[in-house]
């Protein structure tokens, strides 16, 4: 079954970018210069940020639907990043490098199956879930530090 895995949108977190070290405070969020990689993957780019490359830390809700399952964690965002243009079935490096836990969810966003895969076993692992009709999307987490990594979604080809 065919899958696209979404980055998360520049728009969320732009407003964050001209903020004060002291201002960030409020939005649970702070800035941080990288200082190795890999180790701080971005949401928006899906990829690590480089050495050096200014990123804001901030706890972002991946999960808001009306479920016991609701959730938020921290993740990074490099500054003014470029949305990732992820194709059809494709797993972007910044998850096949890493030790990955996915979670499946029904329509009514109840976790429903889970499962924990080296990285390069997400694309495999995915169009399999996906030929099961109750599971509506996944979460992609990195299994190690726990980030929320991005989602991943059926699609009609």
């Amino acid at each position: 079954m065919d899958f696209q895995i979404r980055a998360l949108p520049a728009a969320e977190f732009e407003h964050l970018y001209d903020l004060s070290d002291a201002e960030l405070v409020a939005h649970q969020a702070c800035r941080q210069i990288v200082k190795t990689k890999p180790g701080t993957p971005c949401r928006v780019s899906m990829q690590d940020a480089e050495v050096g490359e200014t990123v804001i830390l901030v706890n972002y809700e991946h999960l808001p639907a009306e479920s016991p399952y609701c959730a938020r964690h921290a993740v990074f965002v490099r500054q003014d990043a470029k949305p990732a243009q992820i194709a059809i079935n494709e797993v972007p490096e910044v998850i096949r490098t890493r030790l990955i836990s996915l979670r499946y969810y029904d329509a009514q966003h109840m976790m429903i199956d889970a499962n924990v895969v080296e990285g390069t076993s997400v694309g495999e692992e995915l169009s399999v879930a996906f030929k099961r009709p109750e599971i509506a999307y996944a979460h992609i987490h990195n299994a190690k530090p726990g980030c929320f990594a991005a989602s991943a979604h059926r699609v009609k080809v």
